[in-house]
């Protein structure tokens, strides 16, 4: 029993930072129909920057978890950079011209990061010191559920914000009709350009999230963290928000179950396979509705 709930905390953990990450492919995909496959290079951003500022944020006596603000800083100018310079003169260029730009946009903040901080791997200073609870025999460390709850509080956050405000609602309307958004007055290049910086944002937080539960950063961390909150995007329903949450937990849980109860080598196959399954039943995803469109 106790095993079963440790298992099912740390896949929720695992979960909730593959869905932070999904929220950020889901916001721009919301609004342009296009996959960032960059957007797992902004953790490894987010990373880096927590592993040079949280040991400053102790020395001057405050909270470690505060080097956050820095990291959502450094991610939403790098996201909000690659937007401007790499994106936007391909949007009407065709979805693959954008796919080949997002992934060699990958490849070059890589490149990049080896270039800067070497491809040694770094160890990050601790970042929350929470204690540990016992449920049913099983220890649980807070900073999991920590964790989960921070995702569940920005899915909740990001949906009434989408929904209730005007810059949400300006975000709905920009990908049903461009030019019809433009007539009403909505910067379409603005809308775009936040978007992007909220989505950057959200990686940073994922990197805190992510740094606090395995201390240590690479050059490619962020290359298979995307492609898992990819798959959890898609298989909630890419473009919905609490779908992409859904998807993280899903992926998180398989994850993790299958690692302690089936095939430890065997849980990432399992997990495509499950996404492909879901694909063949539901291709809109869990949450998402069938439109005809091509995804």
């Amino acid at each position: 029993m106790s095993i079963l709930i440790q298992s099912i905390v740390n896949g929720l953990n695992q979960g909730a930072i593959y869905a932070l990450i999904a929220l950020g492919y889901t916001m721009v995909y919301g609004i342009l129909r296009m996959i960032n496959f960059a957007h797992g290079d902004f953790i490894m951003v987010g990373a880096y920057t927590m592993f040079y500022t949280v040991p400053l944020m102790v020395s001057y006596g405050m909270p470690a978890w505060l080097a956050v603000v820095a990291a959502v800083a450094v991610c939403t100018a790098v996201g909000v950079l690659v937007e401007r310079i790499a994106y936007k003169p391909v949007r009407n260029s065709g979805s693959i011209s954008a796919l080949i730009t997002a992934l060699a946009m990958s490849l070059f903040l890589e490149n990049l990061a080896m270039v800067l901080f070497g491809g040694n791997p770094k160890t990050v200073t601790k970042i929350f010191d929470l204690p540990m609870i016992e449920v049913f025999g099983a220890k649980i460390q807070m900073k999991y559920l920590l964790t989960l709850g921070i995702g569940l509080a920005i899915m909740v956050a990001l949906t009434l914000f989408v929904r209730m405000t005007k810059l949400g609602k300006a975000m709905r309307a920009v990908p049903q009709d461009r030019e019809a958004a433009t007539i009403v007055g909505i910067n379409v290049d603005r809308i775009i350009t936040i978007t992007f910086a909220i989505g950057s944002a959200l990686a940073a937080v994922a990197a805190m999230m992510y740094v606090s539960t395995y201390p240590r950063c690479t050059t490619d961390m962020g290359s298979m963290m995307g492609i898992k909150a990819f798959i959890a995007a898609v298989l909630g329903g890419i473009g919905v928000i609490p779908g992409a949450m859904l998807g993280g937990i899903i992926v998180g849980l398989i994850e993790i179950l299958v690692k302690v109860y089936l095939a430890p080598g065997w849980y990432e196959a399992i997990t495509y396979g499950i996404l492909i399954v879901v694909l063949l039943i539901k291709p809109s995803g869990i949450l998402g509705k069938n439109t005809g469109e091509k995804v």
